[in-house]
């Protein structure tokens, strides 16, 4: 078991946690929760021994294999199918011995190997890694292409897939649904339900939290508090110990001012000396009791719209796509005040390329778009994070020449974000991805749009957060459209679905549950049209013979047509790569301290601006990069 005894540690002068015991046994699953930089990650740290505590002991069993996810993944020419297998280091270095052994001629030791092989499952194991990358959204042409080729968030789901692939006994997984879409997560939850080893879980998705784990340890004010059940459990059971804390609270405040009235009154007489000396000491021996506090830091509204146009928007007939190659056709929608859609579909399917219709930054490449009189857009993508400025404040960005708010107004809005005081003036280079989302969320908000389009706007934001964000919503008077993995947030500010499928946006009858049918049914639909090898129809062999042809000539058209987006898709990647590894010289010459001091004062400048314009540059290249994908995974639906 994984047993944290009196543990104690600081970073960076900050204590993370003070005297912390805790256990975790076998076979737990336990979701990690708390607040941003509360020390959840630092906790993986320590069971990864890349940490050691101040003082105090952490045991873990010897002989556990730990599984993670790692943070990079390097551009490798290897197949991603083979990255995935890697996972399996046993698996790996039996290959390894059979090879010398069979250079060896050894009989024996290839037996001994082989029988190992199969004991831990050798001769399935390509078929696991297989049905892993499946699961993660991995279309069955890409367990062959290089891991270079992948994009970010494509390596992080490569990262996830080969965890997943480690026979572990503790397996640490933080944050994994980040870069994942509905689909994927609902692959995931059932897979971790069935995981048989340790899980350590953090997750600010609470839907994920209470399908998954057995228990929730929370991390507050240095402490680690471990309650039974899931996140909902862990709601109840935290109120009914904060009620219990405040009652005591109050109790022992009453104590404390009978006790201080009576040295007040009789700490002057001679009489009564003795007796309010004895109450003296009984103050200073007394344990206090801290008021129970639950308050979110975060409180913001969406204020009412300048202007509600009815309808806000309308869609005729249009198709959307790249390159004159549509992914979604005969788009009909109109957009009234009020009006609340969640976007559904598969990994691929268009739900991003329709959120980009709509915004603007896709032109339509049939039919025709009509805004309403005095539309005002709000937009939120995940690329739109690194278009903040790194040199300026969150003040400095609400700022414009035009508006007449007052430097106190704004920045009592921005408190409502998380960036109170002085906070709201600190340049944005070395903020969280949580902090730069909220800021973006911040810049959204004061825009007083009356259609928002947001999508996956809960990526990076803590479970606190996320509860700001959909109450905000929910009072919200425009009309909003919401592509989410975050269930929670979907059920409770959307009133009905888009369903993306097919290259068509078609309204979607039935709730969440119905849409894990749905794919569920979509699944087994593919598998039953897998042609049976052992066909005993006479004509097999020759309908065979012509589907080999057909598909030959379509292979050959679709090598045709992909060849001038492959070469695009090459010059991207190298001049991300050569942008990737200036960032980073960049993020470790603004993460010293000494960068910061008044002699350096220049050349910080220089290297804030420089960081503003690489991050711009390597979004606008992912931008670019994801939609000549898009344009790709179209061809491949169509060969």
């Amino acid at each position: 078991m994984i047993s944290l005894n009196q543990l104690s540690l600081q970073r960076g002068g900050k204590s993370l946690f003070d005297n912390v015991s805790l256990t975790v046994h076998p076979g737990w699953k336990v979701g990690l929760i708390g607040a941003n930089g509360c020390g959840k990650s630092s906790l993986f740290a320590l069971l990864r021994d890349e940490l050691h505590p101040d003082t105090g002991n952490l045991d873990l069993p010897a002989r556990w294999t730990v599984a993670h996810v790692a943070q990079e993944t390097p551009a490798l020419p290897h197949p991603a199918l083979e990255f995935v297998l890697d996972g399996d280091a046993e698996l790996r270095q039996i290959e390894h011995d059979l090879h010398a052994a069979e250079a060896a001629h050894d009989g024996t030791r290839q037996a001994e190997l082989h029988a190992r092989f199969d004991a831990i499952g050798g001769y399935s194991a390509r078929a696991r890694a297989g049905k892993l990358m499946a699961g993660l959204g991995f279309a069955p042409d890409q367990l062959e292409r290089p891991v270079a080729e992948f994009s970010g968030g494509w390596r992080v789901r490569l990262n996830l897939a080969k965890a997943l692939m480690c026979r572990s006994d503790l397996l640490l997984l933080d944050e994994p649904t980040n870069h994942l879409d509905l689909d994927a997560v609902l692959w995931l939850e059932q897979w971790l339900r069935t995981y048989p080893g340790t899980l350590l879980l953090i997750s600010h998705d609470r839907d994920v939290l209470d399908s998954v784990v057995s228990h929730i340890a929370h991390i507050d004010q240095q402490r680690i508090t471990l309650y039974s059940g899931g996140y909902a459990d862990f709601e109840d059971q935290r109120a009914a110990r904060l009620a219990l804390q405040q009652a005591a609270y109050d109790k022992q405040q009453r104590e404390i001012a009978h006790l201080e009235s009576f040295i007040t009154r009789f700490r002057a007489k001679a009489t009564k000396a003795r007796q309010a000396q004895s109450r003296i000491k009984a103050l200073e021996r007394m344990e206090r009791i801290a008021a129970a506090h639950v308050d979110s830091p975060f409180d913001f509204q969406f204020a009412p719209p300048e202007r509600l146009p009815n309808p806000l928007l309308t869609v005729d007939n249009a198709a959307a796509g790249y390159a004159d190659r549509p992914v979604l056709e005969r788009i009909k929608l109109t957009l009234h005040p009020g009006s609340r859609l969640g976007l559904l579909g598969r990994n691929g399917a268009g739900k991003s390329t329709l959120i980009k219709l709509l915004a603007g930054v896709l032109p339509p490449l049939t039919g025709r778009i009509e805004p309403g009189l005095g539309l005002t857009l709000g937009y939120f993508a995940q690329h739109q994070l690194e278009q903040l400025r790194p040199d300026w404040s969150p003040l400095r960005h609400l700022q414009k020449p035009e508006e007449r708010a007052s430097d106190q107004e704004l920045r009592n809005f921005l408190g409502g974000f998380g960036f109170p005081g002085d906070r709201a003036l600190d340049p944005v280079a070395p903020f969280s991805g949580g902090e730069k989302a909220r800021l973006a969320l911040a810049l959204l908000v004061w825009q007083r749009p009356n259609l928002l389009l947001l999508d996956e706007p809960t990526n990076h934001l803590d479970l606190d957060m996320r509860h700001a964000l959909t109450l905000a919503l929910q009072d919200y008077q425009g009309a909003l459209i919401v592509v989410s993995h975050d269930r929670h947030l979907l059920r409770t500010v959307t009133d009905e679905f888009l369903l993306v499928a097919d290259g068509r946006a078609q309204p979607f009858d039935g709730d969440l549950d119905d849409y894990r049918n749905w794919l569920n049914e979509q699944q087994r639909a593919i598998n039953r049209d897998i042609p049976s090898r052992n066909d005993g129809n006479g004509n097999s062999i020759i309908a065979r013979r012509e589907q080999k042809r057909l598909d030959a000539e379509r292979r050959q058209q679709f090598a045709i047509q992909r060849k001038p987006l492959d070469q695009q898709i090459r010059q991207i990647e190298q001049r991300m790569s050569t942008l990737h590894q200036e960032q980073k010289t960049l993020d470790v010459a603004l993460a010293d301290s000494a960068s910061y001091d008044g002699a350096n004062k220049n050349r910080l400048k220089e290297w804030l601006l420089r960081k503003g314009e690489v991050d711009r540059d390597l979004a606008a290249l992912e931008t670019d990069w994801l939609e000549i994908q898009e344009a790709i995974e179209a061809l491949t639906g169509d060969s």
